[in-house]
């Protein structure tokens, strides 16, 4: 089919999916997904401390020409992200206030970029939060989740969203277990049982007297 079309009746993951991996923000849900779906060290928040997951709304855009966003506020619903690629790397801003306005309006969660955005002192002045940057974000396709906050965007595949959300449970529930380890004072090599992978490894300790010796 055409890439010059505009998608209808986009499927969504469930909303209250999506809401509770909002808790475990990008940085833990990356993990949970197998270390996939990360959108780049780049893309970073234009404010500090927001949060949200959201229903991905996709545009691709050529340099200069945001016809895409306007069609993809048009296909927004509450609770979704919208998502701009440019065609290649370009350093324009697509949205300002009052493009995020109008997708404030309809309840969109947020916006992320791998181009640029303008107008940004009023954005944080309106609360909207949105991550921006100059890389690709291919991809991310409708319909997948999208979970951002201040370490960056995390993308899960919107099948995959469920299975993440209990990834992410167990991954959190582990960690606080070996929080509880650590301040107890032990070290992680024993708490990830790590000395079997160094002799498997082949990697020995070897006192410095040893080692300057040669």
């Amino acid at each position: 089919m055409s890439d010059s079309v505009i998608v209808t009746d986009i499927a969504r993951a469930d909303p209250a999916v999506v809401d509770a991996l909002a808790a475990f923000g990008s940085a833990t849900v990356h993990e949970a997904l197998g270390r996939v779906g990360y959108a780049g060290p780049r893309i970073r928040p234009i404010q500090i401390g927001a949060r949200i997951a959201g229903t991905a709304i996709t545009a691709a855009v050529a340099p200069g020409d945001n016809l895409m966003v306007h069609a993809a506020i048009e296909q927004a619903v509450a609770g979704d992200v919208i998502v701009v690629v440019p065609a290649t790397d370009s350093p324009y801003g697509f949205i300002g206030d009052l493009m995020a306005t109008q997708m404030q309006m309809r309840g969109v969660r947020g916006y992320v970029t791998s181009g640029g955005v303008r107008d940004t002192a009023e954005l944080r002045e309106m609360g909207f939060p949105v991550w921006a940057a100059h890389v690709s974000a291919e991809g991310t396709v409708k319909g997948d989740v999208i979970i951002a906050d201040d370490d960056g965007v995390a993308v899960v595949p919107r099948l995959r969203a469920a299975a993440t959300l209990e990834a992410a449970r167990a991954r959190v529930q582990r960690e606080a277990a070996n929080r509880e380890r650590y301040r107890a004072g032990e070290i992680s090599m024993d708490v990830n049982g790590l000395r079997p992978v160094l002799e498997q490894l082949g990697i020995r300790y070897v006192p410095q007297a040893e080692y300057d010796a040669g």
